[in-house]
């Protein structure tokens, strides 16, 4: 008796905690930091233990030593190269038949919470999506960690704001500091972690979500600093200053590379079609994946897993343009094939890794058809990495600093950040998408960033309309309508047959027109009915709605119970929709001023 008390006092006193740190949230962004730092050091220990699970399996799987990164071999047993992925594929496989028999929704990506769901993530699913990364990673599939880290740092960071019950702006600017965290302590560079959250999770540079996610980031790198996580560095030698002629050498590399991103992207969904077959079983598909990696695996193990290692080996040896050009087009097929038969992961690190070939070859090709502007091989292969990173993955400022703290080289950050506006801006003119954007647009969705657009699509013509309906039968005299609604108490009247359709509307001014007095007992209401073919239906958003009151120029339009049925179930006024939608823009974008209330 007295234990149960004492656990219900327990129990009470927990919840006032809880309420009163509820309220403290809600009544100053401040206290969002101590809360962000928390989520950095859960992000950091969980990326530090998905990196060190990756490596062991690795080193079981393939025999390589625990120092060494799996595509820095210069050869793997065939046997081995061609099984472990193919065995990978087939765990995966299995997952997925299983979801799909159990008809469980997909898992839901930080950056289409954050843009139509207000920050919600389910922390299951992240741990599912973030397990099966792991294996498709551990099994050598070419793929990285990094859409496992982000997946589970912001799912835990939604988890806890949730629980919170945080606003729309707090969560998801949360979900944006699991996500900073995640990449800060994968690469040991809080800067890049840090606006990685704000141009591809949040969506903004705000004000007010600085500090925040700049919290967590520098939590989530000292942490993996702490546990031993080894921040991701390349020596890189002092170079001179790059001349004019070298800048305009790199430009032109940006815009190859953004072509070849572009490219790359585009292949993706057709790459998916091969794979997407009614004869290939669903469980099957990742298995013939992994068999072809591990071929390719056999020619070169710089395609395995996300390729850090290879990365460092090829920044500094002497290479053919013909071996470069060959472990470009092996990796890319293999990125593309991983992922299109159903291996988990992202393709951040590879396009690093591919981009820094890219810029090798192209210095080694100009120097022997243009000598007067050749550059520097070393400053390519940045500005490849970097430009390659921006055209697939997005964010000229992330893929720029993160170039700056994985080289702690100052030189290279002009040339580097001019490469990445510019192909930003011709992957956005021509494309208009990252690869994260592109595989939902894919699935039919419509958004090209992490920006805020779940309220319009909850903003609904259903939740905006009245039910309230004024209606009257299209044989009732003008007279008879005049004697039902006085001027001023509606808007506009429904006219309706028989059969209860809806036949259009009559607007109260037209119905009370001086010229109609003396013929109001013999005109029927229905001769002066609009928008007979113009209504709305409730499902459609504020957006759509008020696109149909523009191109109409009504001021107040039925609402219809379907596309398919006459019923009018409410109706709705263009002055309160725009109202609406106003309000609701402004409720959007206030974090961006640094009111997040």
């Amino acid at each position: 008796m007295l234990s149960t008390l004492a656990h219900i006092i327990d129990r009470k006193g927990s919840n006032r905690l809880v309420i009163r740190l509820r309220a403290l949230l809600r009544s100053n962004e401040f206290y969002l930091i101590p809360l962000a730092l928390v989520i950095g050091i859960i992000a950091g220990a969980v990326v530090t233990l998905i990196s060190e699970i990756a490596q062991i399996a690795h080193v079981l799987i393939f025999g390589i030593p625990i120092d060494v990164r799996l595509s820095a071999k210069d050869w793997v047993n065939p046997v081995v190269a061609v099984l472990a992925p193919a065995l990978g594929g087939l765990s995966l496989g299995i997952m997925e038949w299983l979801r799909r028999r159990w008809k469980i929704a997909a898992a839901v990506d930080p950056v289409e919470a954050n843009a139509l769901r207000g920050g919600r993530l389910s922390l299951r699913d992240s741990i599912v999506v973030s397990w099966q990364t792991l294996v498709s990673n551990g099994s050598g599939a070419s793929v990285g960690l990094e859409a496992g880290y982000t997946q589970i740092g912001a799912g835990a960071a939604s988890l806890i704001g949730q629980y919170l019950t945080l606003r729309r702006n707090d969560l998801r600017l949360i979900v944006g500091c699991g996500a900073a965290a995640a990449i800060a302590a994968a690469f040991g560079a809080p800067i890049t972690g840090a606006f990685y959250a704000c141009e591809l999770i949040v969506g903004v540079y705000a004000v007010g979500s600085a500090a925040p996610i700049l919290a967590a980031s520098l939590a989530g790198a000292l942490t993996a600093q702490w546990l031993g996580g080894a921040p991701y560095q390349l020596d890189v030698p002092r170079v001179g200053a790059v001349g004019l002629e070298q800048y305009l050498s790199l430009m032109v590399l940006a815009l190859i590379v953004s072509g070849i991103g572009i490219v790359v992207m585009r292949a993706s969904s057709t790459v998916e079609r091969l794979f997407v077959r009614k004869w290939i079983p669903v469980w099957f598909r990742p298995v013939i994946g992994g068999v072809c990696v591990g071929a390719m695996a056999i020619v070169t193990p710089q395609v395995l897993a996300a390729g850090h290692g290879a990365m460092v080996l090829d920044l500094h040896r002497d290479m053919l343009a013909t071996t470069i050009a060959l472990v470009i087009v092996l990796k890319l097929a293999a990125c593309l094939i991983s992922l299109a038969s159903g291996f988990r992961g992202g393709l951040f690190f590879a396009s690093l890794f591919v981009g820094s070939l890219l810029g090798k070859l192209f210095a080694a090709l100009l120097a022997m058809t243009l000598p007067s502007f050749a550059v520097d091989p070393l400053v390519a292969m940045l500005t490849g990495m970097a430009t390659l990173g921006v055209a697939i993955v997005g964010g000229p400022l992330t893929m720029s600093f993160l170039v700056l703290e994985m080289t702690r080289n100052v030189d290279v950050t002009a040339v580097v950040l001019a490469g990445c506006i510019v192909t930003s801006i011709c992957v956005r003119f021509m494309f208009g998408h990252s690869f994260s954007t592109w595989r939902l647009h894919l699935r039919g969705e419509t958004i090209r960033s992490a920006n805020d657009v779940g309220w319009l699509r909850n903003l609904t013509v259903e939740r905006m309309m009245r039910s309230d309906v004024a209606k009257c039968p299209t044989t009732t005299t003008i007279a008879a309508c005049r004697h039902e609604f006085l001027l001023g108490s509606r808007q506009a009247v429904v006219v309706v047959n028989n059969s209860d359709d809806y036949c259009g509307l009559v607007s109260l001014p037209d119905l009370y027109s001086g010229e109609l007095d003396s013929i109001a007992d013999e005109i029927q209401v229905v001769e002066l009915a609009k928008y007979i073919d113009v209504a709305l239906l409730p499902e459609m958003n504020v957006k759509t709605a008020m696109k149909i009151f523009d191109d109409s120029g009504a001021e107040v339009l039925a609402v219809l119970e379907s596309e398919n049925s006459r019923k009018v179930v409410g109706f709705l006024t263009e002055s309160f929709a725009r109202r609406r939608y106003v309000e609701e823009i402004d409720q959007a974008t206030r974090g961006v001023l640094g009111a997040l209330s």
